[in-house]
């Protein structure tokens, strides 16, 4: 076995839940080192350096605020250190392995990554849409809004995170997995004609067909792909540790198949696994399939 991307790996916690309502996920990188990330990603050949957690000030409790951004300043502040470190890092020639956190830390995971791939294709793996706006919102929570501020869209407040002229293009987002989305949602992924593969696309067509289909759409016209990976893409059989479970979910081996041929196609540039949820979760269970999926996506084979 031996690096397919990127021979040097910089793992960087983000340690934020205040996106989400549930409070727990902050624990969430440190439980997935424990599971045994920097050991998996070494033996694989990688030279790991672990940055440590960026620094957040999480808050306890849940509050619905009237502007519909749930802990605004502290989610918009905890973007813009993410961002600046997943920059960071880049510019030093590393591949970023981002263990969160809730999912609005991939506000700024990907924007840092548009610094360097300006064209980047994002494989968002999530039960999920996660293209609410504040004026779309049922609940409030940022962690259900990073998409649309990822295209522009959405609060200027969370616009001014990172480099405000880098946006995500509609034409290069792919989801997998989707399986519970607001009726708002729905109507924004059929207006913008973002390409979506439910679960009932998977169930009927398979895994690797799938994959197949969403990685020729990228490579047509990306520079580079960035994996977004929500632990409730999973089935709650599978990752019972995260807050926002959706029966129906991919089986274990199928999402590890599904990184191990993106695996394949040397075009992964960064990657983040989100909404580990340790104080939920069963003996560490999500955190160690993070882990697997982890070895999956970065090269890791039996023989």
């Amino acid at each position: 076995m031996k690096p397919e991307i990127n021979e040097s790996i910089s793992l960087i916690g983000a340690p934020l839940d205040m996106g989400a309502s549930m409070r727990g996920c902050r624990l969430g990188p440190d439980a997935i080192r424990l599971a045994g990330m920097v050991e998996r990603l070494s033996k694989i050949g990688y030279n790991v350096t672990d940055t440590g957690n960026i620094e957040i000030d999480n808050h306890l409790g849940h509050e619905r605020t009237p502007n519909n951004l749930n802990y605004l300043d502290i989610v918009k502040k905890a973007n813009i250190d993410i961002y600046n470190k997943v920059d960071q890092e880049m510019s030093k020639g590393q591949f970023p392995v981002v263990l969160g956190g809730d999912h609005a830390i991939a506000i700024g995971t990907i924007k840092a990554v548009l610094n360097h791939y300006s064209n980047v294709g994002v494989i968002w793996f999530d039960a999920h849409g996660d293209i609410n706006t504040n004026e779309t919102t049922p609940s409030g929570n940022i962690h259900g809004m990073p998409v649309a501020t990822l295209m522009g869209l959405g609060a200027k407040e969370l616009l001014e995170i990172g480099d405000p002229k880098t946006k995500l293009k509609k034409e290069n987002i792919v989801y997998i997995g989707s399986r519970d989305l607001d009726e708002w949602e729905r109507y924004m992924l059929k207006d913008l004609g973002i390409k979506v593969f439910t679960m009932h696309e998977v169930d009927y067509y398979g895994l690797p067909k799938i994959m197949e289909e969403a990685i020729d759409y990228l490579q047509e016209s990306c520079d580079g792909i960035h994996v977004s990976f929500d632990m409730d893409v999973l089935d709650p059989t599978v990752a019972p540790g995260t807050g926002t479970t959706v029966p129906g979910g991919m089986g274990y081996r199928e999402a590890n198949v599904a990184l191990e041929l993106l695996a394949k196609t040397k075009d992964v540039v960064s990657v983040e696994f989100v909404e580990v949820n340790p104080i939920i979760d069963d003996k560490n269970k999500t955190a160690e399939a993070a882990v697997a999926l982890a070895g999956s996506l970065l090269g890791e084979w039996l023989i």
